[in-house]
């Protein structure tokens, strides 16, 4: 019997899987927005990848993708 790998949900709900990446949110959006400027805002609002050092930490978290 072999034993099946649990989903880390925390991660799942966080990570995006695309085709050949993993996305997820910037962080820095959630408070004291008035102070920032636009431009800033927008780039937060923009998904990143995350980094190529990182990805078998979370593919470990999110075995059946």
């Amino acid at each position: 019997m072999k034993l099946k790998l649990k989903t880390r949900k925390s991660a799942a709900k966080r990570i995006k899987i695309k085709k050949n990446c993993l996305r997820r949110k910037k962080a820095y959006k959630g408070h004291l927005l008035r102070r920032k400027n636009s431009k800033q805002l927008r780039t937060l609002s923009a998904p990143a990848n995350i980094h190529t050092s990182d990805i078998g930490l979370f593919a470990a978290m999110i075995p059946y993708r």
